[in-house]
């Protein structure tokens, strides 16, 4: 009896494999990103893309976690103050701060705003690597949808007071805080908070202790600025 021949494979069957399998690839890196927020809910991240890049370059890292429990409040105050006024109002993204960096940077100049917020930046340390372009930028916008969800603006501020760079190979406000100050964040004045906030933007370059020029003047703006969080309350969901 002869045998009848095995039909052929579809063709369009055959195309649908990639696609079938990039369906795949993104569902199980979204779970993963899932369950990874979910476990720096309650653990500490232990390193990040940015303290890899310290350490490639053969510098030693410091950093020390304190609770925000402990950390002195007028440090949150401060990173409020200079970083996201907004912190305690928004879902993740300040679409207003976001609208005016771009009308500052389409206009030009020599510094260049990108309008995130404490969240974004906080999503980027724990989670992603510095620089990138767009394609970080839009990674960072999926854990921050997901870091606002499941952490709340309390962990938020934790971790990233605990993982931002205070200093070249110091992360942190309570290692901060130790290096420039000699003494932990549990109890810091508000200068010394104003000015470990303005180190944050570029922690390798402005000087915790003894800043002069720029750095000391936004220093000094971002001391004004807290003393109105504090009187207003826009840290309320931090304490």
């Amino acid at each position: 009896m002869a045998t009848r021949p095995r039909p052929r494979r579809n063709a369009r069957t055959r195309s649908f494999r990639p696609i079938r399998f990039l369906l795949k690839l993104v569902f199980g890196l979204m779970l993963f990103s899932v369950l990874w927020v979910a476990v720096y809910r309650f653990v500490p991240p232990p390193f990040t893309f940015t303290m890899l890049g310290d350490v490639l370059s053969g510098r030693s890292v410091t950093k020390d976690w304190m609770p925000l429990s402990r950390i002195d409040p007028d440090m949150a105050r401060a990173v409020i103050a200079a970083e996201d006024s907004k912190f305690c109002e928004h879902h993740g993204f300040d679409v207003d701060a976001i609208g005016a960096a771009m009308m500052r940077n389409a206009a030009g100049g020599h510094i260049i705003r990108g309008g995130s917020t404490i969240s974004q930046q906080a999503a980027k340390n724990a989670f992603l690597w510095q620089g990138g372009g767009y394609f970080r930028k839009g990674i960072e916008a999926w854990f921050t949808v997901l870091i606002e969800a499941i952490w709340g603006k309390h962990r938020i501020m934790e971790v990233y007071l605990n993982i931002a760079e205070t200093g070249i190979g110091t992360y942190g406000v309570n290692a901060g805080a130790q290096r420039y100050f000699k003494h932990d964040a549990s109890r810091m004045s508000t200068i010394e908070a104003a000015r470990i906030a303005a180190v944050l933007p570029l922690p390798k370059k402005r000087p915790g202790v003894a800043p002069t020029g720029y750095t000391r003047r936004y220093g000094n703006l971002i001391l004004r600025r807290a003393g109105v969080v504090k009187r207003e309350g826009m840290d309320a969901c931090v304490r």
